[in-house]
């Protein structure tokens, strides 16, 4: 029993000298580490956000980078700083300022994405909210690299960390891809959710609301062509920007071309419905010949017209769903193409 509680001692001394750093290197290698470790976890949420629509899927890795986070904080608080304890306090400050956006501001990011496609101006502020939360992340970045260097030229240390660097390459690239996407596929919304708008007026039968939706479609699909061009380009890849185009190409002709052959028919319709509400309050011997012309006329013109509307509505439905699976296609293959694997 005594030997086991001497092993158990022999363990917690040698733990407990494993936290004390005689020299400056050794300090900035256990430090540099921990913040590897964090940048590990935080490139593998990119690569969940970006692979993944699932909220939850987004969340537990978030969860597992926290826990990440958290573990390094309580080993840095635990093990003896070197020399007066001005470098590990500005570490232990960068940490709690990533621990605490990715407690506070991330989860606010996942909450506004389950509604962001409820309408343009949540989608807007949702990825605002997302850019924002990395721009105050990055700027804590920067802030402990200063802190980096400074330790190591107070220590006359040559700073090189070839696996550090190559994991800030890539959280680099990584931000470029969703950089480009997020400014891609806010264009991209702002006339797709105008879309959905002009199909539930044409749902409701409402001609003068489709005729409105119909030139706002038109609009916005016409500026967001001209708003693409201006969108700044990862490594030449014109992927998601041609994809959109093809997309906007089709809505001004839904909406220039094809919505007026649809409201032809309801106006019709309409009109033809008014002439057999009549024809059907008149007694049959009251009738006129006039009455009944007309009428008959009216349902040829609607049979005609019927069929040329069902046939727009096939196309329209074939190349909706052609384009936007398209879109999302290559909004994944362009994820896949960029974002570095761990």
């Amino acid at each position: 029993m005594k030997k086991n509680i001497f092993l158990l001692l022999l363990c917690l001394s040698t733990f407990i000298y494993a936290q004390k750093f005689n020299k400056a290197i050794d300090y900035l290698n256990f430090v540099g580490n921990e913040n590897e470790n964090i940048s590990k976890q935080m490139l593998r949420y990119a690569q969940a956000v970006a692979h993944s629509k699932r909220g939850a899927a987004i969340n537990s890795r978030r969860k597992k980078l926290i826990a990440t986070v958290s573990k390094s904080i309580s080993k840095i608080e635990k093990a003896k700083g070197y020399n007066d304890n001005t470098y590990k306090d500005q570490i232990l400050s960068y940490m709690r300022l990533n621990e605490s956006l990715l407690k506070e501001d991330y989860a606010k990011v996942i909450d506004m994405k389950k509604i962001a496609e409820q309408s343009y101006d949540l989608m807007e502020a949702y990825i605002m909210m997302q850019e924002l939360t990395k721009q105050k992340q990055d700027e804590a970045f920067d802030k402990y690299k200063e802190y980096e260097a400074a330790f190591a030229k107070e220590n006359n240390i040559n700073l090189i960390n070839s696996n550090s660097s190559e994991l800030g390459r890539k959280m680099e690239i990584t931000n470029a891809v969703f950089k480009h996407n997020n400014a891609a596929n806010l264009t991209f919304f702002k006339a797709n959710f105008q879309e959905i708008t002009l199909i539930k007026s044409i749902e409701a039968n409402d001609v003068n609301a489709i005729q409105q939706n119909a030139n706002a479609l038109s609009q916005y699909a016409k500026e967001g062509l001209e708003k693409l061009q201006t969108i700044e380009l990862l490594k030449k890849d014109t992927s998601i920007i041609k994809s959109i185009e093809a997309v906007f190409n089709f809505y001004i002709d839904e909406a220039e071309n094809k919505t007026p052959q649809l409201i032809e028919f309801m106006v019709l319709n309409e009109s033809f419905d008014k002439i057999k509400t009549a024809l059907e309050k008149t007694p049959e011997r009251k009738r006129t010949k006039e009455q009944v012309d007309l009428f008959n006329k009216k349902v040829n013109e609607i049979n005609k017209k019927a069929e040329s509307y069902n046939k727009t509505n096939l196309s329209l439905n074939n190349n909706r769903s052609k384009f936007i699976t398209a879109y999302n296609n290559t909004v994944s293959k362009f994820f896949e193409r960029h974002i570095p694997k761990g």
